[in-house]
């Protein structure tokens, strides 16, 4: 009996320095970034439109003009992928949204509507709502792309949406998330906020998912918790998007997209773009959510060729035009 009190004494010991080591090497530096974000972003001053205006470029030069506007985690950089193409021709104004790539991260909402009145205040300075301009979207800058229409209709030409996200509700969301990686799994669940908090951790290489390019990558670890976190809720998920097509009437909607997009379901966002007056679906067969960094040129053709969109590659097995 005396041999086996040690035995357990030094069990104990064990266990607790296990305990200890496991603290120390992962649960309190899981605690120190986690408390670092929270409160960087707490600590933020308020949104300010008149002192906090977007960072942007304007690339190109023409009579036509283009405004781009990327998804979550994305930046003004993510379509700068063969320029030359469309930039001899047309005025190109590239936007960091508010909370995404070099803009100002205040501590704030980041709604649809604030989004959108940052927009407008770059679009107005720039004159490029003389209603010569397309606005292209991609994720949920196709979201945002389609308000700005529905708003500001007399301002643009018309949209060119890629990679369109339509739920149902957060729980289609959520079971389509499920197959992504660990990243998009936890931040789409319960805790999500929380994960957001920890994204310096899940945004180290280790987690690039193949389908982005690097530099798209390191742009993407810029936004903050609360960027992510608010704009994935208050624009992805709750956004009527079925009150679009009735603001935006006739002016020429273009839906880009690919059968292999596994975060915006192909099926749903072609239900959609049949509620337009005048829209074009463009399947592009095995073309998945991240399909401009693969094949810029598929956007460009029909850019270049807008409102008019019979587009022409080398691949011409992989596309199939639908007009409604």
């Amino acid at each position: 009996m005396q041999s086996i009190k040690p035995k357990k004494n030094r069990i104990l010991k064990i266990s607790k320095m296990t305990l200890l080591i496991i603290f120390l090497l992962i649960i309190l530096p899981i605690g120190i970034i986690g408390g670092n974000e929270y409160f960087k972003v707490i600590n933020a001053p308020k949104y300010n439109p008149e002192t906090m205006p977007l960072n942007y470029e304007i690339i190109g030069s023409g009579n036509k003009k283009l405004i781009f506007i990327h998804g979550l985690t994305g930046s003004k950089n993510y379509w700068k992928r063969e320029l030359e193409t469309v930039s001899n021709t047309h005025q190109l104004l590239l936007v960091d949204l508010l909370g995404f790539g070099d803009s100002p991260k205040p501590n704030d909402d980041y709604s649809l509507k604030t989004q959108l009145n940052a927009l407008e205040k770059i679009i107005i300075k720039e004159n490029f709502n003389d209603g010569n301009t397309v606005i292209i979207g991609h994720s949920m800058g196709s979201i945002i792309s389609l308000a700005l229409l529905a708003e500001h209709s007399s301002w643009f030409e018309g949209v060119i949406i890629t990679g369109l996200p339509v739920y149902k509700d957060k729980n289609e969301f959520r079971k389509i998330m499920s197959g992504h990686g660990i990243f998009d799994r936890l931040a789409s669940g319960k805790y999500g906020t929380l994960i957001c908090m920890l994204h310096p951790i899940f945004m180290t290489n280790f987690f690039k998912p193949n389908n982005l390019t690097d530099d798209v990558y390191e742009d993407a670890k810029k936004h903050t918790w609360q960027s992510y976190a608010n704009s994935l809720n208050e624009i992805v998920i709750k956004t009527d998007l079925y009150s679009f097509p009735k603001a935006i009437k006739d002016k020429k909607s273009v839906f880009i997209h690919g059968t292999e997009d596994t975060s915006a379901p192909f099926e749903s966002v072609k239900k959609y773009a049949e509620t337009f007056s005048n829209a074009e679906f463009i399947t592009i067969k095995g073309g998945d959510h991240q399909l401009f960094l693969k094949e810029p040129n598929l956007i460009w053709n029909v850019i270049n060729q807008f409102p008019h969109t019979s587009i022409t590659t080398k691949k011409e097995n992989k596309i199939m035009a639908n007009e409604f």
